[in-house]
């Protein structure tokens, strides 16, 4: 009987995530703010796609999901950004406990050696408590100031050909991770990626050869934006093509980030493969501030705001202590991302947001000039706060415990 019960709760909370509740509910409750008619009356030119997941608890503090959408869809093409750093990071984690390796861990000394044109090596790393890179070192930097390079290390870790692979058999068809970011490489050359050597202290406790995809990873059909773009300083008349650049679409990264923060709510095949510490590891650092750090050390180089768009895009300014935001942003092209799950300890409530525009009034991509400031940002920082103030006045039956999340308590 138990078990029937667990299996009925579990086909009732995955099945939620994919419907969608009250078409044009995320529209009216903006509309009804007055602050987005810009936007809505606009939404096409500005690409606009929302995923909003009210987030309930029961008795037994079990989550269940009620997902809202606004022109969410598969086959609207935006480059991803930074946001695509998200599930590289847990597959970088997933990829070490898979290795069953005595020994060889996120903390594991990583040095980096080139064996192809573009490769760079790298034996130190003086952010770090041991002066040597690992992966857990860049998965902090990752999240923390969204570092490219943090990234294109995990990149060449992972390997293009198992990157993607690992995300195929988890279901995700609509995911390429094809590139390193901020790099000028070739396709060849983002196709090879560097050998490797891992240590604690002295003792090798894993080699990875030079790895090579053999598969071309590219779009079906022809993705071109743009009426033109800047190229080594030089305009060109023509759309920019992103056939070979890194796609997601927002539905995957909700449900990557989704199983990151409520593993229990989905099917093991579904799941990452982490342990309970991995979970810790990437909750401390997904919400963790940067003043906060001490390896990396950034000191007050960077506010608070600085990766979280939801609720405080372009503030400059630090964030109470009651709220914390689980995330990935990533900003390229006139292109803000982000996908977040907020919560605020003090008042008991949590809730997934997810938001992609465009602002980019030239219609020319890499030039250096988007409407950051003026039109994605406030929008950004305005929905997410929208949504808070929302979530305050929603009735719930059951206040959830969130202690699992609170990575500070961990360490008093």
């Amino acid at each position: 009987m138990k078990f029937h019960l667990f299996l009925s709760y579990l086909i009732i909370t995955v099945s939620a995530l994919s419907c969608t509740e009250k078409e044009g509910f995320i529209e009216s409750v903006m509309r009804e703010s007055g602050k987005f008619e810009l936007i809505l009356d606009n939404i096409e030119k500005y690409k606009v796609q929302i995923i909003y997941t009210q987030i309930d608890r029961d008795s037994m503090n079990r989550a269940l999901f009620k997902t809202y959408r606004l022109r969410v869809s598969e086959n609207e093409y935006f480059y991803p950004a930074s946001s695509i750093k998200l599930p590289v990071a847990a597959l970088a984690i997933e990829k070490i406990n898979d290795e069953l390796l005595s020994g060889f861990t996120l903390a594991s000394t990583m040095l980096i050696d080139s064996a192809f044109s573009g490769q760079t090596s790298v034996d130190s790393d003086s952010s770090s408590r041991t002066s040597f890179p690992s992966v857990g070192h860049y998965i902090k930097k990752l999240f923390l100031v969204s570092d490219n390079d943090a990234y294109n290390r995990l990149y060449e870790f992972l390997g293009q050909r198992e990157a993607n692979l690992r995300l195929i058999r988890k279901g995700y068809k609509d995911i390429r991770i094809t590139h390193r970011l901020s790099l000028p490489r070739s396709i060849e050359e983002n196709r090879h990626t560097n050998p490797m050597r891992f240590y604690n202290e002295d003792a090798l406790v894993h080699r990875q050869d030079n790895l090579y995809n053999e598969v071309e990873l590219k779009s079906d059909t022809a993705i071109l934006l743009g009426k033109g773009y800047v190229n080594n300083g030089q305009l060109i008349n023509e759309p920019m093509d992103f056939s070979y650049k890194n796609a997601i679409s927002l539905e995957s990264l909700h449900k990557i980030l989704l199983t990151i923060m409520f593993p229990e709510n989905f099917y093991p095949v579904e799941r990452f493969n982490l342990h309970r510490s991995d979970y810790q590891f990437l909750y401390e650092f997904m919400s963790k501030y940067p003043e906060e750090s001490d390896f990396p050390y950034y000191g007050n180089k960077y506010k608070d705001d600085y990766c979280k768009f939801l609720m405080f895009a372009g503030t400059n300014q630090n964030i109470d202590e009651k709220i914390r935001i689980f995330n990935k942003i990533g900003e390229a092209y006139g292109y803000l991302i982000d996908m977040a799950y907020i919560i605020d300890f003090e008042e008991k409530i949590e809730f997934v947001l997810g938001a992609v525009i465009h602002v980019n009034e030239n219609e020319i991509l890499n030039d250096g000039i988007y409407e950051y400031e003026t039109i994605g940002y406030p929008f950004m920082r305005d929905l997410g706060r929208l949504f808070y103030e929302y979530e305050l006045k929603r009735d719930r039956q059951y206040k959830p415990d969130l202690s699992k999340y609170n990575w500070k308590s961990w360490k008093e």
